[in-house]
């Protein structure tokens, strides 16, 4: 018989011997997992003996990530500004660089207009919706995706997260004018898809061989998203309403050229922890 601190030690050193960065918290995250416990759960539990199936499961999860396979995809599970998030294949895996997006509405809204009605456009797995009615109990919140699959994590996620008194998911494309009575909003927010379809096989096989595809191509030039949005959504703002766009690097420039064309009256960016313009901000 083997404890958890056991199994968790060789999961550990098999992560760390194959290269894999965060090996300690994945590790615990794995075996967490496999035991059907939260970590805190697996900490406080961490000298008990455990059994043979744990470990097995332990070891199919490490076989699993060892092949590429995202952690986050493996235990259903991810976080986001510090909330809970589940994740599956039919979402990305929300990023680090995303949270600026949500830091930035908060430095728009605070003390301005606290009940705003804000919309999720491309919202994915609906972290940005969650963390900003989270952090803006006033606000009310449209989440839209094209993909009804990733509406349901969505869902489930504003649910998990106690929102849905104030948050709705809406299937509608991006790309195309929107549904009727959709209403007007005090801000439009996107993390489009933004990379230039011939660079998709260029990314990590982490994200291509296992996020979707459609959630990141951005067209020919990766600016399909932001054309669109900009031309057919934009009508749902209201005056002086803003939309905050996340964008790759390098893309700041056209999409600002894009939003003072679109009849924005004043465009700025804000920079990630790299020193990248990683969101645009128009202002109608």
């Amino acid at each position: 018989m083997r404890t958890y601190n056991d199994i968790y030690l060789s999961t550990r050193n098999a992560l760390r011997a194959h290269g894999v960065e965060g090996y300690n918290l994945e590790a615990r995250l794995l075996v967490a997992t496999a035991a059907g416990k939260s970590v805190q759960e697996l900490l406080r539990d961490i000298s008990l003996y455990t059994t043979a199936g744990v470990e097995q499961k332990a070891e199919e999860l490490t076989r699993r990530r060892l092949s590429g396979e995202p952690v986050a995809y493996i235990t259903g599970a991810w976080e986001f500004y510090g909330l809970p998030m589940t994740v599956t294949p039919d979402v990305l895996i929300p990023r680090m660089d995303t949270e600026l997006l949500v830091d930035t509405a908060k430095e728009l809204l605070t003390g301005r207009q606290m009940d705003a009605r804000i919309l999720d456009l491309c919202c994915g797995s609906g972290c940005i919706t969650c963390a900003i009615g989270h952090e803006l109990p006033a606000t009310r919140l449209v989440a839209v995706d094209i993909s009804a699959s990733a509406l349901e994590i969505c869902r489930k996620n504003i649910a998990t997260n106690r929102l849905s008194s104030r948050a709705i998911c809406v299937q509608a494309d991006a790309t195309a004018s929107p549904p009727l009575s959709m209403g007007q909003f005090d801000m439009i927010i996107s993390n489009p898809p933004y990379i230039a379809s011939d660079e998709i096989m260029t990314l990590d096989p982490s994200v291509r061989d296992f996020e979707p595809i459609w959630a990141l191509d951005g067209g020919p030039d990766g600016l399909k998203f932001y054309k669109a949005i900009i031309k057919y959504w934009k009508a749902l703002l209201r005056s002086g309403g803003a939309l905050l766009f996340e964008v790759g690097e390098g893309q700041a420039e056209p999409v600002k050229e894009m939003l003072l064309a679109g009849g924005f009256r004043s465009v700025s960016t804000r920079l990630d922890t790299l020193g990248v313009e990683r969101v645009v901000i128009g202002i109608m």
